[in-house]
């Protein structure tokens, strides 16, 4: 009985982290980066491109990007793959959502990419901790970190430099260094809070 209520509990707790770590990631998007014109790095920041230039769903956009990484973390990772989709679906939903937000806040390039920064990079600390994410690249480095022993923190800073280098040339050059500021305080924000709930 004891054990069926841990796993209950523990379900319950993975369902919490993934609505608070995914409506972190929509007020982040929504209101600090979208409205800046700035990008996040990985699936999320392919999608904002995407949305800057054609005006796509962020967060549909993301969805159909990120199922194909899901599939082939599954083959490796049956469990995130179960727990990436959940993660995926609720935080896609979320950044559609909260689109509105693009709206309500005023503020300036710089503090749009630290105060996003820090939300985004909360949101997925948590789900991480609860062995979830949005499904992603975020997944990705979680694979990757285990397999080379690297920070995960440090490998979501390198794909998504990767992502925000190749957005360069689509970006305005104040934009691309403030979405390189943001980048940085995404994965420092992660790697404190990982180590942190830990």
């Amino acid at each position: 009985m004891k054990k069926i209520n841990r796993q209950v509990m523990g379900i319950f707790q993975k369902l919490i982290a993934t609505l608070v770590g995914s409506l972190l990631l929509g007020i982040g998007i929504n209101g600090f980066l979208i409205p800046n014109h700035l990008i996040d790095g990985g699936i999320i920041g392919i999608a904002l491109i995407l949305h800057y230039f054609f005006e796509f769903q962020t967060g549909m956009i993301m969805l159909l990007l990120s199922l194909p990484i899901c599939i082939f973390a599954s083959i490796n990772e049956r469990g995130y793959f179960f727990s990436s989709i959940q993660g995926l679906l609720i935080s896609s939903l979320f950044i559609d959502l909260l689109s509105p937000l693009r709206t309500q806040f005023s503020v300036s390039h710089l503090m749009g990419a630290l105060i996003g920064g820090t939300l985004i990079g909360t949101g997925v600390a948590l789900m991480l901790q609860y062995e979830t994410s949005t499904g992603g690249t975020d997944l990705l480095a979680k694979i990757i970190s285990k397999a080379i022993s690297l920070d995960i923190a440090l490998v979501i800073i390198m794909i998504d430099g990767l992502i925000v280098v190749a957005g360069f040339a689509v970006l305005e050059l104040q934009s691309f260094l403030y979405s390189c500021i943001a980048i940085v305080i995404i994965g420092l924000t992660t790697s404190l809070l990982g180590k942190a709930l830990k």
